[in-house]
C-alpha cells in the first residue's frame, strides 16, 4: 500500500510538472513498469492512463486553438519522455509551444500605429495588423523672423533626439536652449543676429517668440497629445515646478525670485520676457515657481530644465486617445 501511495504521489508530481522536469524523470527514474506491478498496483496505474488521456485531450484542443489563430504545429518542441518514467511509458513525446511560438503570441497584442497626416500635422490612430509598428512623421516647425531689430531662423524637430545647434549671439541663451534641447529631447536649431551692440531685450524677445511659433507650427491640430506637463527639476539648492498645458490659451504665471541682477551679461529679467515670448505665440498656458534657490544661475537653468521636462510630456503621443483631440470641446487651437 505504501508503494501504491508513493507511486500515485509520483505520478501527480510528474503530471503537474514542466517539461523540463518530465525530461528528468524519463531520464532518472528507475525502471519500473506499472502495468506489470503486482497487488494494488493496477490503482495507480488506472489513475495515470486517466490523467494521460485528460492530458493528451487537453494537448490536442490547445493544438486546435493554435490552428485557429495561425500558429502552425511545424515547430513544436518535442520533450522526450522515456520508457523508464512510471505511469507515463506509453507516452513517448509531449508537444509543447516553442520559445518562438510563445514569443510570437505574446506580441500578438494589439498594437497602435501613429502616423502625421502632414509634417507639423494632426496625427492619425488606427488599428493596426500584428506586425505593423509604430510610425511618427516628425514634427518640425521653421521659422524665419525679420525685423530692423533683429534676423532671426528657428527650426524645432519635437521627435527630435535633443541636438542642439544655436548661435544666437548671448552665450548664457544658448546654453538655456541646450537644456532645452537635451531635456525636452527636442533638435533646436537657432540661429540670431540682433542689436546686442544696444542690450540683449529684443534678440531674447523675438527668439522667444520665434520658438512659440515654430512649436505653434509643429503642433498643428495637437490630435492625440498628452497635452499637460508637470515637472520640477533640482539644481543643487534650486528647485523649480513648472506646469504647462498646450491649450491654445496664452498664459504666463511665474513667480521666480532671482536675487542678482545678471549672469555674466544676461540681465536675469529676461527670463520672465522669454517665456512670455514662448507663451503668446504657441497658445500655451504654463506656470513656473521657485520652490527653493539662492545661487541665480541655479534658479534659471533648473528652469529651463524643468519647462523642457514638463513639455516633453505634454508632447508625447497618448495611444490610448486613438488620435483623437485631448479636449472634450474637440478642438485645440491658438486663442
Amino acid at each position: 500500500m505504501a508503494w501504491v501511495a508513493a507511486t500515485t504521489a509520483n505520478w501527480s508530481a510528474v503530471r503537474l510538472a514542466s517539461p523540463a522536469a518530465i525530461t528528468q524523470c524519463g531520464n532518472g527514474t528507475p525502471e519500473r513498469s506499472t502495468r506489470n506491478s503486482k497487488g494494488l498496483g493496477w490503482i495507480g496505474a488506472a489513475v495515470g492512463r486517466l490523467s494521460l488521456d485528460l492530458l493528451t485531450q487537453s494537448r490536442k484542443q490547445s493544438s486546435a486553438a493554435r490552428a485557429a489563430v495561425g500558429v502552425g504545429q511545424a515547430n513544436e518542441e518535442f520533450y522526450p519522455v522515456g520508457d523508464y518514467c512510471p505511469l507515463y511509458s506509453e507516452l513517448k513525446s509531449v508537444a509543447v509551444p516553442s520559445s518562438s511560438q510563445r514569443e510570437g503570441r505574446s506580441s500578438r497584442r494589439l498594437e497602435t500605429r501613429i502616423s502625421a497626416t502632414s509634417v507639423g500635422g494632426g496625427v492619425i490612430v488606427e488599428p493596426a495588423n500584428t506586425h505593423t509598428t509604430e510610425q511618427v512623421l516628425p514634427r518640425i516647425g521653421s521659422v524665419s523672423r525679420v525685423t530692423k531689430e533683429t534676423s532671426v531662423e528657428v527650426e524645432l524637430n519635437l521627435d527630435g533626439t535633443g541636438i542642439c545647434d544655436c548661435d544666437t549671439g548671448i552665450p548664457f541663451l544658448d546654453h538655456m536652449l541646450d537644456q532645452l534641447a537635451s531635456h525636452g529631447l527636442l533638435d533646436v536649431t537657432v540661429k540670431a543676429k540682433g542689436d546686442i551692440h544696444i542690450d540683449d531685450h529684443h534678440t531674447n524677445e523675438d527668439i522667444g517668440l520665434a520658438v512659440g511659433t515654430a512649436l505653434l507650427q509643429a503642433l498643428g491640430d495637437r490630435k492625440g497629445i498628452y497635452r499637460f506637463g508637470d515637472f520640477s527639476a533640482p539644481l543643487d539648492e534650486a528647485l523649480i515646478h513648472v506646469v504647462l498645458d498646450l491649450s491654445g490659451r496664452p498664459f504666463l504665471g511665474y513667480n521666480v525670485d532671482i536675487p542678482t541682477q545678471r549672469v555674466g551679461t544676461y540681465d536675469t529679467q529676461l527670463v520672465e520676457h522669454f517665456f512670455q515670448s514662448v507663451v503668446n505665440t504657441s497658445g500655451m498656458t504654463l506656470h513656473i515657481r521657485k520652490l527653493a534657490g539662492t545661487n541665480s544661475h541655479h534658479i534659471i537653468e533648473a528652469t529651463f530644465k524643468a519647462f523642457a521636462r514638463a513639455l516633453r510630456q505634454a508632447l508625447e503621443y497618448d495611444t490610448r486617445r486613438k488620435g483623437s483631440v485631448p479636449s472634450s470641446k474637440g478642438v485645440l487651437s491658438r486663442a
